[in-house]
């Protein structure tokens, strides 16, 4: 029994990243969906989108929400929604990296999975220093 993951980001984000994601690591064993919240849109019948997505992809283990903006939103939508459930988990931030990891664990359980996702996302994050050119 797989965690389910619940994509909640502004328009195109979630479609995106999640194309991209299986593009690297082939097809997934995660239960998976994206729910693209558009500007000015009205707020309850994305919450009630939301929530009749979360019934679905908790198949008993939960379902992890992964959010791209903190505080925007998607997120503030995720958190009023999943945050009532018991099995589940906002987590914001979502880049590339954090996704990939979360494929690559489908069979861990909601916490370990919330935690390897947040670890991926923020490995995934790199600065190096810049070198100046024909300067």
């Amino acid at each position: 029994m797989s965690v389910g993951v619940l994509l909640l980001t502004h328009p195109g984000v979630g479609n995106a990243m999640l194309h991209i994601a299986t593009r690297i690591i082939g097809r997934t064993a995660t239960p998976v969906k994206c729910l693209e919240v558009p500007p000015d849109a009205p707020l309850e019948p994305v919450c009630e989108q939301a929530r009749s997505m979360l019934k679905v992809l908790d198949r008993g283990a939960g379902v992890l929400v992964l959010t791209d903006i903190y505080g925007a939103t998607p997120h503030n939508i995720a958190r009023e929604v999943a945050c009532d459930q018991q099995r589940s988990t906002v987590l914001s931030g979502l880049n590339l990296p954090m996704l990939v990891r979360v494929f690559n664990y489908p069979d861990d359980d909601l916490d370990t999975l919330a935690s390897k996702a947040a670890e991926g996302g923020t490995r995934g994050i790199i600065s190096c220093p810049l070198q100046a050119v024909g300067v």
